[in-house]
């Protein structure tokens, strides 16, 4: 009897490894894109109109803060500062940014959008 729990107990952990290991391969979650991933920084070019909080599911580590981060900064008139230990982005805007290209931006990379606020 004790083997089969031993036995149940070794093919769960080798489960969980292979799904890691699929999910690093595959380019999705925290380590997708190595630990080497640049941050690219950026500003507004025009006036500050607004900011957006967006509440979001998923990170795990500075990776993840910083695939988020550029994705967001790649939007017109858009300025993002990510941070995986709150759980936020705090979305600076020139021009009227949807809050469902916030939100399709940010899940397209496999996180999940869980609120947006307006304001601080």
């Amino acid at each position: 009897m004790a083997d089969y729990v031993i036995g149940g107990i070794l093919v769960l952990i080798l489960a969980a490894a292979v799904f890691r290991v699929k999910k690093h391969f595959k380019g999705g979650g925290c380590c997708g894109s190595g630990s080497n991933t640049i941050r690219d920084k950026k500003t507004l070019t025009g006036a500050k109109i607004g900011e957006k909080t967006l509440l979001i599911d998923g990170m795990h580590c500075e990776n993840c803060e910083i695939r988020i981060e550029n994705a967001l900064n790649r939007l017109e008139g858009v300025a993002a500062k990510v941070s995986y230990k709150k759980k936020r982005a705090c979305v600076s805007y020139s021009s009227e940014v949807p809050d469902a290209l916030l939100k399709v931006t940010v899940e397209q990379l496999g996180y999940r959008v869980a609120q947006i606020r307006t304001g601080k």
